[in-house]
């Protein structure tokens, strides 16, 4: 089991190497959960994720025994980006299995600190099984979440938050194959047994949620997550172990959720953090932790490294299920000015038009019609019922899409 002695070691060796992240007051979330909340931002560290903390930590104590091959880990994106810094700044080389579907931005930053990069698996547990197959080569094999040295190099982030803010309540952390709470977990309980430590996961990948009802990790089905670092569809025994006796709960949250507080975190604090270290915002806006009311809350952002293209559609989905986009479909009639006039009822609610689909040619609109969809930008979701008000009393047929 990790101890707190454990994680200060791994603080000492940390030190001067991994950055000691900014931990930030946010007024904004604060006012909307109704509690005194503080951002610990894992997005700002080396290679864009706590995971450096870990990979750095590992590495540097098994250095000497490493294989003339080097080191083999498997992961989604961030474990691969902190082992293969890692490997660089202590020379050992570094093959990293990534799964098939790992984000091309994680891809190319793997390639960039000087892994050599290998797709391999529709899961990480598929990719983990490749991974395993190279260490039977003969490459030393590092464990994303299933191993103390990681645990301990995660747990500094606790250590660092209970030494900047001692009167912390509660820490939301994302969990995945789980050695991040695991560390922070056992770097705060033993600090502070008072503190609470929840964790949150993506509803459609649960494994640490039913891990706890079963009494034991088992894997579960799970669907594809805007949080991919953390769809691990199995936690980690060890890390297991630790959260059964460390941590006091373990929540989930929906896709739309987690891709609004994406939005939230870039719009309202400049933070671009990828979907895993969005959830702990999610599920502390999503009213389903009452308790943390007039609390002093502590939300890891684990990590901001998140696909250009992703992070695109995961925008459009938060302001669209936020009410700041409108779509919707309207027939006209084919005659000069139709559309200008329902652009006007649009332009007099202050709703901005982003795009414009004008169809005359649609299989089923009969003749002397046109069909037009529009995408609004709007306030709220007043705004946009506002716009849908007028458009129906100014006797448009609206179909919300």
């Amino acid at each position: 089991m990790v101890t707190l002695d454990d994680i200060q070691e791994a603080a000492r060796i940390l030190d001067g190497v991994a950055i000691k992240t900014p931990l930030i007051f946010s007024t904004s979330f604060s006012r909307r959960a109704g509690a005194q909340v503080y951002l610990k931002l894992e997005n700002l560290q080396k290679t864009g994720s706590f995971k450096f903390r870990g990979a750095y930590h590992k590495l540097s104590k098994i250095r000497p025994q490493v294989s003339p091959l080097g080191v083999v880990a498997a992961s989604a994106g961030n474990h691969a980006q902190g082992v293969a810094h890692a490997a660089q700044l202590l020379g050992v080389p570094a093959t990293i299995v990534m799964p098939e579907w790992a984000s091309i931005s994680k891809q190319l930053a793997t390639r960039g600190y000087g892994g050599r990069m290998i797709l391999a698996g529709t899961s990480l547990t598929e990719s983990l099984a490749q991974a395993r197959i190279l260490e039977a080569e003969g490459r030393t094999f590092m464990h994303p979440y299933d191993d103390a040295d990681i645990i301990a190099g995660q747990g500094t982030i606790g250590l660092e938050i209970v030494a900047e803010l001692p009167t912390v309540d509660a820490i939301l952390t994302p969990v995945g194959g789980g050695g991040l709470i695991a560390g922070i977990a056992t770097a705060v309980k033993t600090l502070r047994p008072e503190t609470k430590v929840i964790g949150v996961q993506a509803a459609v990948c649960a494994s640490a949620l039913a891990a706890r009802r079963l009494g034991k990790p088992t894997p579960v089905t799970a669907r594809k997550s805007i949080a991919d670092g953390i769809s691990v569809k199995e936690v980690g025994r060890l890390p297991f172990a630790v959260m059964e006796r460390f941590v006091d709960d373990i929540v989930t949250v929906e896709e739309e959720q987690i891709a609004a507080a994406v939005l939230d975190l870039l719009e309202r604090k400049k933070i671009l953090a990828e979907g895993s270290g969005a959830v702990p915002l999610a599920a502390l806006v999503s009213g389903v932790l009452l308790s943390l009311r007039d609390r002093v809350v502590v939300l890891v952002v684990s990590g901001g490294n998140v696909d250009s293209h992703l992070l695109g559609r995961i925008l459009n989905q938060g302001l669209f299920r936020s009410g700041r986009i409108l779509k919707c479909s309207v027939v006209l009639e084919d005659v000069p000015g139709a559309l200008a006039g329902l652009l006007d009822v649009v332009a007099t609610s202050r709703g901005n038009i982003l795009h414009i689909l004008h169809d005359r040619m649609g299989r089923h609109l009969p003749l002397g019609l046109s069909r037009v969809e529009l995408e609004v930008e709007t306030r709220d979701v007043g705004h946009m019922e506002e716009i849908l008000n007028s458009l129906t009393s100014s006797g448009y047929e609206v179909e919300a899409l």
